[in-house]
């Protein structure tokens, strides 16, 4: 049915006032979709992306270009909320706080704080049990070879998101290589960055050992997301490689080197073969789970999870049967080596951890497995992961 020429006039008024105020609201946004849309000829260049794709792949993810040009919108919003300017709106006087924003999200700031937390739990207990051998003026070593560590984190979640810029649009639009926030040469020159530096930390400051096995750690996070291999794609080989780089490597090499700078000698200590074991198999379970929210995405870039081929439920139940495996295997460590650890406080901490988790996988069941559900319970995985760390020295 026609409108009357008032209806019509009226709209275009209304349309007009609309345009006018996000134009007052949002100056420099143009530039963002803009540069949005100019995201795939960057790829071309600098990825070739097409490489990779399988039939099919680019007529899925084209539809998603409206989204995520609705996303900048959002993000700019909430960069502007988080570094406003004198008017309340950063926009293009802000590009240095809107370039810290995005490098912050290209961080994956949950992985940061699970390195952190797991760093300084493992120097803590070491302290703990050799204080005689604190020496503070190896603090500036210590936060060194933290730095290191986080920029190995920063090198394996950023390749990650170039190499998964189709995806992320798909999964994690808010991401910011497939938001547009950051071009792909500038998340190249931040990966590289990132890798020489930390690799710069440690040669200069823990000795061949830890160099060679840092090393190990950024090629397994490169193979794990960088064509041809790409192992990412693969089920079993993606969680043996989140597994071994969070779980052993980590906890493994802040100890030794720990105990190196101490100058005592390298030695297995109960606690930290039980942490070892205990993240190792953590990890395990976050490498399987970290793929329920992202089931759409995968399925529609041909990425092989245990999510796409066992399905939400099944994945969920698995992970939370792992876990609940772990607190097990906690308490019977504390009893077998019950000299070595506070056995009140490992039992009833793992006790209550187990609680919780049933209690999370029973909230997932009864929302039905929905996304936001999903991410919810995933959250919740990280928090115990976060909690075992804080608890640790303690035990």
């Amino acid at each position: 049915m026609q409108r009357s020429p008032h209806s019509r006039g009226r709209q275009a008024g209304q349309n007009a006032a609309v345009h006018r105020g996000t134009a007052r609201i949002a100056p420099g946004l143009h530039h963002k979709v803009h540069q949005l849309q100019q995201r795939q000829h960057q790829q071309h260049l600098f990825l070739a992306p097409q490489q990779w794709q399988q039939p099919g792949q680019q007529q899925h993810v084209q539809p998603q270009q409206q989204q995520q040009q609705r996303l900048v919108a959002s993000q700019a919003s909430a960069n502007s909320a988080a570094f406003p300017g004198p008017d309340g709106w950063s926009g293009n006087s802000s590009e240095q706080s809107s370039f810290l924003s995005a490098f912050w999200r290209f961080l994956r700031p949950h992985t940061i704080r699970g390195t952190i937390l797991g760093t300084t739990a493992v120097v803590s207990k070491v302290l703990l049990t050799n204080s005689a051998a604190i020496d503070w003026a190896l603090l500036p070593r210590a936060l060194m070879g933290l730095a290191a560590l986080l920029c190995g984190n920063g090198y394996i979640v950023g390749i990650n998101q170039i190499y998964d810029v189709d995806i992320d649009a798909v999964n994690k639009p808010f991401l910011p290589v497939a938001a547009g926030d950051l071009s792909p040469a500038t998340a190249w020159l931040l990966v590289l960055g990132l890798a020489a530096a930390g690799l710069a930390i440690v040669a200069a400051n823990f000795g061949p050992l830890i160099t060679q096995l840092y090393g190990f750690g950024l090629l397994l996070g490169t193979v794990y997301s960088v064509p041809p291999l790409r192992l990412k794609r693969f089920a079993v080989p993606a969680f043996m490689i989140i597994a071994t780089v969070r779980g052993f490597l980590l906890n493994f090499g802040v100890y030794y080197a720990t105990r190196a700078a101490l100058q005592l000698p390298f030695e297995w200590h109960p606690s930290i073969i039980f942490i070892t074991c205990f993240v190792t198999m953590f990890a395990t379970v976050i490498a399987i789970t970290k793929d329920l929210p992202d089931i759409e995405g995968d399925k529609a870039n041909n990425i092989e999870t245990f999510a796409t081929r066992m399905g939400v439920k099944n994945v969920s139940l698995l992970g939370v049967g792992m876990l609940l495996l772990n607190y097990v295997m906690a308490v019977g460590f504390a009893l077998k080596f019950s000299s070595h650890f506070n056995v009140p406080v490992m039992i009833g901490a793992h006790a209550l951890a187990a609680v919780v988790l049933l209690l999370r996988s029973a909230k997932l069941g009864a929302a039905g497995y929905t996304q936001a559900a999903v991410n919810s319970f995933y959250r919740w995985i990280w928090n115990l992961f976060y909690a075992e760390y804080l608890l640790f020295p303690l035990f």
